[in-house]
């Protein structure tokens, strides 16, 4: 009984030997794309933020005013 091997290409499986074969290695890590940075970033506060402090400085100087002339009375 002679024995033929089902398989026509009798080269073994590349990286099975518990290494990667030299060709096989993935790329560096700078060849993958990446999102970098924005071309154009916002530069300053928006408008929410200094609504909100304009009114808490409204707010302190009104209770200060408030406060001078309660303790003057």
């Amino acid at each position: 009984m002679t024995h033929s091997n089902p398989d026509p290409d009798s080269d073994p499986t590349p990286g099975r030997e518990g290494g990667v074969p030299p060709g096989e290695t993935p790329p560096a890590e700078g060849g993958m794309s990446e999102a970098g940075p924005r071309n154009d970033p916002p530069k300053g506060w928006g408008v929410g933020p200094l609504i909100v402090i304009a009114v808490l400085v409204l707010l302190v100087v009104v209770g200060m005013v408030g406060y001078a002339v309660f303790v003057h009375d």
